[in-house]
């Protein structure tokens, strides 16, 4: 049965017997209008429900594009998570045994940086396209605990050390030299980063805790990636063999020219590897400069360019071998001001054997490499801890000197005197990473409370080289006496191990408080470095 609405002029069905009537939710009668203005109402009310549904769809759509934005934005991380870690390669490094390593340095870090010389894909225009690649350029990168300073210490690829034995990453034990050119420690006889790292540590007494590996190819890419890098000659330049031609004043430098421009050494200073140390730590201060004060980290372009150019560029050990990783050492080092680095290069000395290299020169060297293993600043920007049981601030002895001396063929007769069983085998490998070749353990000697170093006439520089090779004060050296029952003149320098040499290695002079006087340093805020 139908039955007509007379409100609405529409019909209602009336349900079934015995079924109950459905009720509709009736909307919220208008106020009554005004004569002549209802038909107004009903058009402005339909308007009202017009617009509001065309919200509701609005909504919804942006919603579903919001959706679509997110994800699309979560898939391009993603894509360039994956694309940078793709480009790294990382090398598990075989260090050997962990009791032979330095003592950790906790909280600091220290980077080693290798640049290599391999030629891969540069063709002839720099020499042996197949060349593996040697330690050609090798920087200590010291990163303090409370991240206020860094050191950048550079190892000169002629300097003559001994390269301790050694395995690679693929197992294979390579025998060690009791002489050779440190940048022998890579790419000779299958050496690889690993060998060069414990090189490093076996000859600085300085835990390494990361390698970063880079080739000629790296600079080109860096360099390019951040729009050049300035630097500046203090004349004329014009250099055959790194094919650097640059005239006097300020440059801006990427690719090829920058690559030449760290590889120049002819036509500057000396015209040797340490003529061209310099230019290396005024290009890496300057591009450092250029990283930290442009926009390159807040443009996404320029990052995208200098961390697709780095990953690319980069071999490093397995425990950064990720994007996270590197990101959070990136970070860290982005927190030491440019005026807090310095770069400096190792005190070194001709070689008495062979005028085209170098040796270390002692005590200072080892002064060098005290203060980075002690966390020591060379610019003086935090305090630094004092030695065991001494006042901080206090003076400690002062540590033996000793000329340039080459220790190779030098006998060294170790004694126990420390009152602790199995000191002597340790400190012969020690000394004999140290350059003293011919070291070897002795019988026993009587407790001693100091260790002593004593040696035959005509020996002294040999003694002062031994005590300085091992931190020990200059009060330690003294001429041997006949009636001593403990020396040997058979047996050149005798070395009596007192219980000192319980502490660690260095400790018995304290980390010395202020750099060699002569050291070769660079500031890395220092804009008005020139080429000389």
């Amino acid at each position: 049965m139908h039955e007509e609405q007379p409100e609405t002029g529409r019909y209602r069905v009336d349900p079934a017997p015995g079924v109950p009537r459905q009720r509709r939710r009736r909307a919220a009668e208008p106020p009554e209008a005004p004569a002549g203005e209802g038909r107004r109402d009903s058009r402005r009310r339909a308007a009202a429900i017009a617009k509001r549904q065309r919200r509701r769809r609005a909504l919804k759509w942006t919603a579903g594009t919001g959706a679509l934005v997110m994800a699309a934005g979560c898939g391009g991380a993603y894509y360039l998570y994956q694309h940078f870690n793709s480009n790294l390669t990382s090398v598990k490094v075989q260090l050997g045994d962990e009791a032979e390593r330095p003592k950790a340095a906790g909280e600091a870090l220290n980077i080693l940086v290798i640049g290599t010389d391999s030629r891969e894909g540069l063709g002839r225009e720099y020499g042996d396209a197949g060349s593996t690649g040697h330690a050609d350029t090798t920087l200590l990168f010291h990163l303090s605990k409370d991240r206020s300073n860094a050191t950048v210490v550079s190892l000169p690829r002629d300097l003559m050390v001994p390269i301790p034995e050694c395995r690679s990453a693929r197992g294979k034990t390579i025998p060690g030299t009791a002489r050779d050119m440190f940048n022998n420690s890579l790419g000779q006889g299958g050496r690889d980063a690993g060998c060069t790292w414990k090189t490093v540590e076996k000859n600085t007494g300085i835990r390494v805790d990361h390698f970063v590996q880079v080739n000629f190819e790296a600079v080109k890419t860096l360099s390019t990636a951040v729009g050049g890098v300035e630097v500046c000659a203090a004349k004329d330049i014009n250099d055959s063999g790194s094919h650097l031609k640059m005239t006097k004043g300020r440059h801006v430098v990427q690719g090829e020219e920058a690559l030449a421009f760290v590889r120049t050494r002819h036509a500057v200073g000396m015209g040797g590897d340490l003529s061209r140390i310099p230019l290396q730590q005024q290009f890496i201060s300057s591009m450092i400069r250029k990283i930290k004060g442009d926009d390159t980290l807040t443009s996404p372009t320029k990052l995208y360019k200098l961390a697709d150019a780095a990953t690319k560029a980069l071999t490093v050990d397995d425990g950064i071998g990720s994007v996270d990783k590197l990101k959070n050492l990136a970070l860290d080092i982005s927190k030491v001001d440019t005026k807090n680095i310095t770069f400096a290069t190792v005190p070194v000395l001709d070689d008495p054997k062979d005028k085209d290299r170098v040796i270390l020169k002692q005590p200072d060297a080892q002064q060098v490499f005290a203060m980075i293993a002690g966390d020591r600043s060379l610019t003086g920007t935090a305090t630094p801890p004092a030695p065991d049981g001494a006042t901080p601030g206090a003076p400690t002895t002062p540590a033996a000197t000793a000329p340039a001396v080459d220790t190779t063929d030098v006998q060294v007769t170790v004694r126990n005197g420390s009152g602790k069983r199995g000191q002597s085998g340790p400190t012969v490998d020690k000394l004999r990473t140290k350059g003293f070749a011919k070291a070897a353990v002795g019988s026993d000697a009587p407790v001693a409370a100091s260790s002593t170093v004593t040696y035959q006439p005509g020996q002294e520089a040999a003694a002062g080289a031994l005590a300085a090779a091992l931190g020990l004060p200059a009060d330690a050296v003294r001429p041997a006496a006949k009636a001593d029952p403990r020396t040997d003149p058979k047996a050149g320098l005798q070395l009596v191990l007192g219980k000192d040499a319980l502490t660690a290695p260095g400790t018995a002079a304290g980390v010395p408080t202020e750099a060699p006087e002569d050291l070769q340093r660079v500031q890395a805020d220092d804009t008005d470095l020139c080429a000389k």
